[in-house]
């Protein structure tokens, strides 16, 4: 690192558990965002200032007035442009070293092929069922970590499902791939701004823990949040033996 880089991350350098090694280990890392919206954002921009070397964001998406009441990589000048683009925009506005890839795409089977192979953790800040199951699939096919994060009204969820472990559960043990749910948009239904700022932060937060080594992620349990009033409660989550996704990893 040179002068500046030393001065920028100097509040992570101070800490013993991450120092001069760990913050290396940000920066020689890749990280995979799917989805630039309201968890993609702040998602982004954390492990953008933390100083990760290279995101990867994915949404096919363009920035609309209704976003920039919780969306905060997009601004309104920015409206009408891919969502991607905005965000790497502000980005490069925080931190410049950090390199940004742009793919104004839906996160499907051959574009997780080709990139999770390349990226360290993954974060899945999508917003539909179907996307989370094979984001999910892509990377305990590829043994690749993920961080998966979900927020709706006053509700929010987050766990990190992390494949290189065997005794690790997979979003699909949890969610069933071939179970009922209720598709819930936030379009009809709204969402509390603050909260996806705190579910993409501490998604941030679990990658950042994951590619420096320090503490414990959450492996094995779901933090949900009732933000009404301000709560969490969290479950452990065992990985299911039959699970048609990760049982023969």
């Amino acid at each position: 690192m040179n002068d500046a880089q030393l001065l920028r991350y100097s509040r992570h350098i101070l800490l013993d558990e991450i120092g001069i090694e760990g913050q290396e280990r940000l920066r020689a890392a890749h990280v995979l965002v799917i989805g630039a919206g309201g968890l993609g954002s702040p998602a982004a921009l954390y492990l953008a200032s933390a100083g990760v070397g290279r995101i990867t964001l994915v949404d096919h998406d363009t920035v609309d007035l209704t976003n920039l009441q919780r969306q905060i990589a997009h601004t309104t000048a920015r409206v009408g442009q891919a969502k991607v683009a905005s965000a790497q925009a502000a980005i490069a506005a925080i931190n410049p070293d950090v390199q940004v890839d742009g793919l104004q795409q839906r996160a499907d089977d051959e574009l997780l092929a080709h990139w999770l192979p390349q990226v360290d953790v993954v974060l899945d800040c999508s917003d539909n069922f179907d996307t989370r199951q094979r984001v999910n699939g892509a990377c305990v096919r590829s043994r690749k970590p993920l961080v998966s994060g979900a927020a709706i009204r006053f509700d929010g969820q987050i766990s990190v499902y992390d494949s290189r472990d065997a005794g690790s559960p997979c979003y699909a043990c949890l969610f069933p791939p071939d179970a009922t749910f209720e598709e819930i948009n936030c379009a009809t239904m709204g969402v509390f701004a603050p909260l996806v700022g705190i579910i993409g932060t501490m998604q941030a937060a679990e990658a950042l823990k994951l590619l420096t080594g320090v503490g414990q992620s959450l492996a094995g349990r779901l933090q949900m949040l009732d933000a009404r009033a301000m709560e969490w409660n969290e479950v452990q989550v065992p990985r299911n033996s039959r699970c048609p996704v990760c049982a023969n990893r």
